[in-house]
C-alpha cells in the first residue's frame, strides 16, 4: 500500500487566524498538556498500577520455587475426662507381695504402671502444642518454572500496555487540543465579523440619515449581525466544552478561567507520509504485540494443566513439641527430651481420578489459545482496514484543503472588489452583506479543513503504529 503525500501549497492565512483571545488564567501549550496528561491520567496510572502488580507476580512465581516455613500453635479443651495422674499401684502390689519374684517387683510391675499412664495420658482435659514445618517442593512437573515464565510474560504484556496507553491518551490530548484550536479560532473569526458588521451598520445608519441608505439596508445589517451574535454564542459554549474535555483527558479538574494555547500543524511542513507496510505495522501496533504475549503465555498454561497428570513430590521437615496438663494453671518450662517431635520426610501425590476436571482444564486452556489466536488474525485484518480507510480519508482532507484554499482566496477577492464597489455606489448593501458572510464562512471552512487534516494524518499515525 503506496500513495504520494500531496504538499499544500502555504498555509500563512490559515496560521495568521489562529489568534487567540486575552488570557485570563493558567495558560497551557500543548506540550504542557502533554507532561500533565502523562503524570495525572487516571487511565496511565491504572496501567501503572497494572504492571507493579505484574512485577509482584513475578516475585511470587520465584517465592514457590524456596522452601515454605509455617508456625502452629494450639491448644485444645477436652470435656468429659478425670484428672489423669502418674501411679505406682502395680509395683506397690507386687512389693508387698510374697510370691512375687524380683523382677515382677522391679521391671515387670513398673512397666505396666507405665503403659496405664501413657495411655490414660491421652486423656488429659487440657492439651498444647507448638511446631515449625519447613516444605520443600521437589518435583511439581514443571509447574513452578513454567508459572515463573508465565509471569514473566505478564509483566511485558503489562509492560506494553503501558506503552499503548500513554500513546492513547496522548492521541486523545493532541485531538482534543486541536479540537479546542480550531475552536477558539472560530471564536477570533466570529468576533472580526461582528466588528466589522458593526462597523458596517454604522456607515449604513450614517447614510440612511443622509438618504443614501434605506431601512431595508439597515434591517438586513442587523439580521446579520444578530446572526453572528447566535453562531458567537454556539461556538463560546462548544468551546468551554472541548476545554473541559481536554482538561479530563489531562486528569485535570475543570477551571473556568484556564486556556490553552498553540497552533494546527501546518499541512504544509513537509511531514513525512507514515509506513503503511503491514510488515512493519505488524511489530509497532502494540495491540498485536499484546495478543503475541497473550498467545505464549496460554500455551505455556496448557503444560501447566497437563501437569495435573504427574506427580508432585514435596520435603517435608519439622520440629512439634507437645504437652498436656490436668488444669490450665499447671503448665510448665517444656521437657523438650520427652515432648519433642522431629521428623523428616517425602510426600508423593498424584491424583488418578478428579472427575475429569484435569482433562477438561486442558480443553479449557486449549480453547483460549485458539481463541486468542483467533483475535489476532481478526486484528490483523482490522488494521488494514483501518489503514486503508485512514489513508483514504486524509487524501480527502488534502483535496479539501486545496479546494477551501482557493475559496478563501477567490471569497477575499471578492469580498474586496463588492467593498469597493459598495463604497462609489455600484454594488447593492445585499451583495456587501453577502459577500461578507461567503468571506466568513469560507474562512471558518478553512479552519475546519486544516483540523481535519490534522486529524485525518493523526489518526494514519495511529493505525499504523507510529503515534507514539
Amino acid at each position: 500500500m503506496s500513495r504520494q503525500f500531496a504538499i499544500l501549497p502555504s498555509v500563512a492565512l490559515a496560521l495568521s487566524l489562529m489568534a487567540l483571545p486575552a488570557l485570563a488564567g493558567q495558560a497551557y501549550t500543548r506540550e504542557d498538556a502533554l507532561k500533565i496528561a502523562m503524570e495525572k491520567s487516571t487511565t496511565i496510572k491504572s496501567a501503572e498500577e497494572e504492571l507493579v502488580s505484574a512485577n509482584s507476580q513475578v516475585d511470587a512465581g520465584y517465592g514457590n520455587a524456596m522452601p515454605s516455613i509455617d508456625l502452629s500453635a494450639g491448644i485444645t479443651r477436652i470435656f468429659g475426662l478425670d484428672d489423669v495422674e502418674n501411679s505406682h499401684d502395680l509395683a506397690n502390689a507386687a512389693n508387698n507381695m510374697e510370691s512375687a519374684s524380683d523382677f515382677d517387683k522391679q521391671v515387670m510391675a513398673p512397666a505396666v504402671d507405665g503403659l496405664i499412664y501413657g495411655m490414660k495420658s491421652q486423656g488429659y482435659r487440657w492439651q498444647s502444642s507448638v511446631g515449625l514445618t519447613a516444605t520443600q517442593i521437589l518435583y511439581a512437573q514443571g509447574k513452578v518454572g513454567t508459572g515463573i515464565d508465565i509471569a514473566k510474560i505478564y509483566r511485558r504484556l503489562k509492560e506494553v500496555n503501558l506503552e499503548n496507553v500513554k500513546a492513547t491518551v496522548k492521541y486523545n490530548v493532541e485531538t482534543a487540543f486541536d479540537q479546542l484550536i480550531y475552536l477558539d479560532s472560530a471564536v477570533a473569526i466570529l468576533e472580526a465579523s461582528i466588528a466589522q458588521t458593526q462597523q458596517h451598520i454604522d456607515y449604513v445608519n450614517g447614510a440612511v440619515e443622509s438618504g443614501l441608505a434605506s431601512e431595508l439596508d439597515q434591517i438586513r445589517a442587523q439580521l446579520q449581525l444578530d446572526q453572528l451574535k447566535s453562531e458567537l454564542e454556539k461556538t463560546k459554549k462548544n468551546q468551554i466544552l472541548a476545554r473541559n474535555a481536554l482538561l479530563n483527558t489531562m486528569g485535570m479538574d475543570w477551571e473556568a478561567d484556564v486556556q490553552f494555547k498553540g497552533e494546527l500543524r501546518d499541512p504544509n511542513s513537509n511531514l513525512p507520509y507514515p509506513d503503511t507496510a503491514m510488515a512493519n505495522v505488524k511489530k509497532r501496533r502494540k495491540e498485536l504485540v499484546m495478543l503475541d504475549q497473550s498467545e505464549e503465555m496460554l500455551q505455556k498454561n496448557i503444560s501447566i494443566e497437563e501437569g495435573g497428570y504427574k506427580p508432585t513430590i514435596v520435603l517435608v521437615g519439622g520440629l512439634k513439641y507437645s504437652n498436656n496438663k490436668n488444669e490450665i494453671q499447671q503448665w510448665d518450662a517444656p521437657d523438650w527430651d520427652k515432648n519433642i517431635n522431629k521428623y523428616v520426610g517425602l510426600n508423593l501425590t498424584m491424583n488418578l481420578f478428579n472427575g475429569m476436571k484435569t482433562k477438561e482444564a486442558v480443553v479449557q486452556a486449549k480453547s483460549k489459545l485458539r481463541d486468542t489466536q483467533i483475535q489476532k488474525e481478526t486484528a490483523e485484518r482490522g488494521f488494514r482496514m483501518q489503514i486503508e480507510s485512514c489513508a483514504n480519508t486524509l487524501e480527502d482532507a488534502v483535496r479539501q484543503l486545496e479546494l477551501q484554499k482557493r475559496q478563501v482566496d477567490l471569497a477575499n477577492r471578492n469580498y474586496e472588489l463588492t467593498e469597493a464597489s459598495y463604497k462609489v455606489g455600484k454594488s447593492t448593501q445585499l451583495d456587501y452583506l453577502d459577500a461578507s458572510m461567503t468571506l466568513r464562512t469560507t474562512k471558518l471552512k478553512y479552519m475546519e479543513a486544516v483540523l481535519n487534516w490534522n486529524n485525518a494524518y493523526n489518526a494514519l499515525l495511529q493505525a499504523t503504529g507510529e503515534y507514539q
